[in-house]
């Protein structure tokens, strides 16, 4: 029976890590595409200063381009932004928290907080989405970018990556509890 329940437990484990190293790999991928996102960006905000100072010259169209991109930079970033712990958090006594009790935090915030706000954005947005479709939305200024719905396509796209990152958090925190040596972190 002993042995049973310990086998079960290292089978969890195994399937934990799992699920880790692949979540690891895919908001690994997305950041990459964030890191060119950004790079294009900045092309795109020279070519607009340099078409707008220099030549007296501007786009509708140039300007919605930066902001979709801005808009993909950061719904697809904020799963990598939360795999490497760079996201806002008021950190008044988690620093000093024992690592077990970080993850206990980690957990119930992920559990209780997280999870719920991806899952609510995931399911609004496509709704949201499908809406932006049917009325074959585009930018409502004169020179905006059509099909508007592909770039609201990046809503649900990027919560679903977050939430992503979130239960890998969350079982990192489950592995952190029960193996307080030794973070998922680590052994990657």
């Amino acid at each position: 029976m002993l042995i049973g329940f310990v086998s079960e437990i290292c089978s969890m484990v195994n399937l934990l890590k799992g699920y880790i190293g692949l979540s690891n790999r895919l908001i690994g991928w997305a950041g990459n595409v964030v890191s060119w996102l950004t790079a294009i960006l900045v092309l795109v905000i020279c070519y607009d200063v340099v078409m707008r100072y220099l030549f007296n010259s501007s786009s509708v169209a140039i300007y919605e381009i930066e902001w979709h991109i801005f808009a993909l930079i950061f719904l697809l970033g904020a799963g990598f932004a939360l795999k490497h712990d760079k996201h806002v958090r008021v950190d008044v006594f988690y620093s000093r928290f024992p690592e077990k009790t970080r993850a206990w935090v980690n957990l119930a915030g992920t559990t209780l907080l997280l999870f719920p706000f991806c899952i609510i954005l995931i399911t609004e947005g496509f709704d949201f989405v499908a809406n932006s479709f049917r009325l074959s939305e585009s930018s409502p200024d004169p020179g905006g970018l059509p099909a508007r719905y592909l770039i609201k396509a990046a809503i649900p796209v990027g919560m679903g990556l977050l939430l992503i990152q979130a239960v890998s958090l969350a079982c990192q925190s489950v592995l952190t509890i029960i193996e307080p040596k030794q973070t998922p972190d680590q052994r990657d």
